[in-house]
């Protein structure tokens, strides 16, 4: 079964889940951790949500910032078994691998693509006149 570790520096994380059973009901799979807003660390709540991880589970260590201290320590945990890492989330990657029960290398390679396309500057259509004369 696909496992989600998903933290952030702050409230990112929490707010991400709420958001994301908000949109698709409880989602069971994800567990999150907001880091810095407590004397909490993210090696401890790693250490126990791998407590609870079975040899056959798939898990996705997901975190906010590429780089960023709470990605270097998930980066720690990539030698355990069926670990991937995925840094600089957004929602759109959280609510699609949310609904999967696994995942491939090549589905998350698209996934990860399709969630970068989901980032963009929304602009106003320009309008012809007589697209304005309808309004």
């Amino acid at each position: 079964m696909l496992k989600i570790f998903l933290s952030s520096h702050g409230h990112l994380a929490s707010g991400m889940k709420s958001s994301l059973d908000i949109l698709m009901g409880a989602s069971n799979n994800v567990t999150v951790f907001d880091a810095y807003i407590d004397q909490s660390s993210v090696q401890e709540k790693l250490d126990a949500f791998y407590a609870e991880v079975s040899e056959e589970d798939q898990v996705l260590l997901m975190s906010d910032l590429i780089g960023g201290s709470v990605n270097q320590v998930m980066m720690t945990y990539l030698q355990k078994p069926n670990t991937t890492l995925i840094g600089g989330v957004n929602l759109a990657c959280v609510l699609e691998l949310s609904t999967k029960t696994e995942v491939t290398a090549e589905e998350l390679e698209q996934i990860v693509e399709q969630s970068r396309s989901m980032l963009s500057i929304v602009q106003l259509p320009d309008l012809t006149e007589e697209q304005e004369d309808f309004f």
